[in-house]
């Protein structure tokens, strides 16, 4: 039975993170239990066949429903503010469905230009084959976002913080624009959270998130959340997500749940570490340019306190030198793991134009200007002083290797006796 007064409205965040969607169990367990099951058992074959026509309430198969999925996607809706929530086994099963299951052949749909490359390829590559039209446009423009809509232009997806280089997108200014034509908005709130960013509030139709990052925390989990309308939730759970078979493990949604209780803390912790890594990074002579939305130059400022409550822990940075100058910093690093993914305890660093933005085409990744010296690093929970002292370390090694390159390429002095 549904323990009804978690959906309190006074609650906080961090409160909700901990309480919400909660379910009473009938033993009295303080943590939600792991119905680990494939199936569920009738009674009989008259209770079968009424829940199979939707006559009566209950479990069927866990890719049709579970009662740890049920509590994750109703603390998940309850912290993004929306009715009803999906949970799918990726966050890319996630975008799929999502979209998927509003579009048809002959479509159209307006993309942020800067976006997960997966993402990039599914817009790109797959929607052609299914005749579903594609406009990648810099939506930090308000104005781009009005100029490629078409008649039958039905979602506009948005990633803001854009991944990789952090591009702010208002999402309350294009979602204006789409609601002109009647187009749903679905924004990627990975990076950011339910506690730094709530897109419903700036009139996002439907949220999706990778679970796999912040929400889970632990790295132990790969897993998708859908947030929006209990109608919308309902066409995507019994069309796209059910016959697609993106459904989330039971096993997973528990490892979520527990992964949540923490979140507000660590995203504090996170936050904190990695305003004083982008100060860091600011001063240093290797770093061309560094992107980070809590730097007082970032074009975020606009959006604070009212779209965005916090800077996030993505920080991307462009070096001084070439590919092969991003290359070394990343291969000396020795506390920092070279891994793709973010949101976890330890800190992540990548270099997306030959990791997560591949599937890009050079003239791609030149549009959404994703450079070969660009790198991303996901701050983690570390003691901040060793993640920068790491960072040092693998800066002093590429700088003396440059120098180096340099001496031998001008070759010896001639001397004369």
């Amino acid at each position: 039975m549904r323990n009804n007064h978690n959906d309190k409205p006074q609650w906080q965040p961090a409160t909700m993170t901990i309480h919400g969607g909660k379910q009473r169990d009938e033993h009295g367990a303080l943590v939600a239990p792991l119905y680990q099951t494939a199936t569920f058992a009738f009674a009989n074959t008259a209770q079968g066949s009424a829940r199979f026509a939707g006559e009566e309430a209950g479990y069927i198969y866990s890719r049709l429903g579970n009662p740890t999925t049920d509590e994750l996607e109703a603390r998940i809706a309850q912290l993004e503010g929306y009715p009803a929530g999906a949970a799918c086994a990726t966050g890319m099963g996630a975008v799929s469905a999502a979209m998927l299951a509003f579009l048809e052949q002959g479509d159209h749909v307006v993309v942020a230009d800067a976006i997960y490359g997966c993402s990039f390829a599914l817009f790109s590559h797959l929607f052609a084959k299914f005749g579903i039209s594609v406009d990648f446009v810099d939506m930090t423009n308000a104005d781009n976002v009005a100029a490629a809509m078409r008649s039958n232009t039905k979602m506009v997806f948005i990633e803001t913080p854009a991944n990789p280089h952090l591009k702010i997108i208002d999402i309350a200014a294009v979602s204006e624009i789409a609601h002109r034509q009647q187009a749903r908005v679905i924004v990627d709130n990975t990076f950011m959270t339910p506690l730094l960013q709530r897109p419903r509030e700036q009139g996002a139709d439907i949220v999706i998130h990778s679970a796999t990052k912040y929400l889970n925390g632990h790295g132990d989990v790969v897993a998708g959340l859908i947030c929006g309308s209990a109608e919308d939730i309902e066409l995507i759970k019994m069309t796209t997500l059910k016959d697609m078979g993106a459904t989330m493990s039971p096993h997973d949604a528990w490892l979520i749940l527990r992964g949540l209780k923490t979140l507000d803390v660590r995203m504090e912790r996170h936050c904190n570490n990695a305003m004083r890594v982008a100060a860091y990074l600011q001063q240093h002579q290797m770093v061309r340019s560094i992107y980070y939305p809590g730097l007082a130059e970032h074009p975020a400022q606009r959006l604070m306190g009212t779209q965005m409550h916090g800077p996030g822990a993505v920080i991307a940075f462009e070096l001084d030198g070439d590919i092969a100058t991003a290359r070394q910093v990343l291969d000396s690093l020795e506390l920092i793991t070279i891994a793709v993914s973010l949101g976890d305890a330890e800190t992540l660093i990548q270099h997306p134009a030959s990791m997560t933005h591949s599937p890009y085409t050079p003239e791609a990744r030149a549009k959404a200007g994703i450079s070969d010296t660009l790198v991303r690093i996901s701050v983690g929970l570390e003691a901040v002083e060793d993640i920068i002292a790491d960072l040092e370390q693998a800066f002093t090694k590429a700088q003396q290797l440059k120098t180096t390159e340099q001496t031998e390429q001008q070759g010896e002095p001639l001397t004369y006796g």
